[in-house]
């Protein structure tokens, strides 16, 4: 059956007649959630299987973005609020242990919410490092501004998301930390030398290549391309993703309809897959502009095919949880650093 490589999303709580018809038709690989998409549990599942049943897969991907803080799409009063990456960082500070094992147990707990509803993908972990004249926009969102931390607090949301029977997502490679605008609403640029971006920035995804799917950063790097950015970049994603960072795994654009992109959704579509990604995300879900992105994304074939279904056969069956108890343990865990 025919899979296109992207992934795409809806307008509101269900499918109308004209998405369900547009997934039939053009098979988008996953589908992506945010909190227009988001009322209650029943609703959601109910979405999530609609989906599903649309494009004829009972097992195609349905992602989300629940990190935490600032991001999270699924909030009280039907589902925790969780807290950003930071906090884990505060914690890992002061006792390595207790931070690690709470960045644990917050994605194990994120993933149990998620894996009842039938979402299977959570956009998450972070693996920036930001630096003092980065946006905001990531701020605490990152776990710390050290690899070090980084890299441990990651690996460890990482691994408590698979246990939970949720596939993780590396952001933003190669590294949105140095970004002074965000990309949301403008192209950065990161003039940062070639040996401080390995040293610092491309780092902990190197050292976390082997997880199963990545999501590309919407910044330009100069020392490698003075005019695309990463996510539509040839040389960024053969020389640094794919190269210096040695990332095999399942290379997802960013949100092809933010504004550091130019030109319209269906070129930004071709140019994405012309550099290197394997799928390309389509978020807001603008109809004329899904059908434009569909109309330039390949069926899935070759080395995306193989990519897209090894991140797929990672998936794992949940372990068990008490859950009653895994949140007072979150709890009195994070209490130190006044996060729940």
């Amino acid at each position: 059956m025919m899979t296109k490589a992207f992934i795409c999303g809806c307008a509101d709580l269900r499918l109308n007649e004209d998405e369900r018809a547009f997934f039939e038709a053009e098979r988008p690989w996953g589908l992506i959630l945010f909190r227009r998409n988001v009322s209650e549990p029943a609703q959601v599942a109910d979405l999530v299987a609609a989906f599903r049943e649309a494009v004829g897969r009972a097992d195609a991907p349905v992602l989300i973005d629940q990190e935490g803080g600032r991001v999270q799409r699924l909030k009280p009063p039907h589902w925790p609020d969780y807290p950003p990456g930071r906090h884990y960082g505060r914690l890992f500070a002061g006792d390595r242990e207790a931070g690690e094992r709470a960045a644990w147990l917050g994605a194990r707990l994120i993933a149990h919410d998620l894996h009842r509803l039938g979402i299977d993908v959570d956009c998450l972990p972070v693996l920036d490092v930001p630096s003092a004249a980065g946006h905001a926009v990531i701020g605490d969102r990152a776990y710390g501004e050290d690899v070090d931390t980084v890299v441990t607090l990651a690996s460890a949301a990482a691994d408590g998301l698979m246990s939970g029977g949720v596939l993780p997502v590396a952001k933003h490679v190669p590294g949105h930390g140095r970004a002074a605008a965000d990309s949301h609403l403008e192209l950065p640029r990161v003039l940062a030398s070639a040996a401080d971006l390995r040293e610092l920035d491309f780092e902990p995804f190197r050292r976390l290549s082997a997880l199963p799917l990545a999501m590309t950063a919407h910044v330009v790097y100069t020392a490698f391309d003075e005019v695309n950015p990463a996510t539509t970049s040839k040389t960024v994603i053969a020389e640094v993703i794919r190269g210096a960072i040695g990332y095999d795994g399942c290379l997802m654009s960013d949100d092809l309809s933010m504004q550091a992109l130019a030109g319209a959704l269906g070129e930004r579509a071709r140019a994405a897959f012309a550099a290197g990604c394997d799928l390309a995300l389509h978020c807001n879900g603008d109809m004329a502009e899904m059908v434009d992105v569909a109309a330039n994304t390949p069926e899935l074939a070759g080395e995306a095919a193989r990519r897209t279904e090894a991140a797929l056969d990672a998936r794992r069956d949940p372990g068990s949880l008490d859950e009653q108890a895994a949140r007072e343990e979150f709890k009195a865990l994070l209490a130190p650093v006044g996060a729940v």
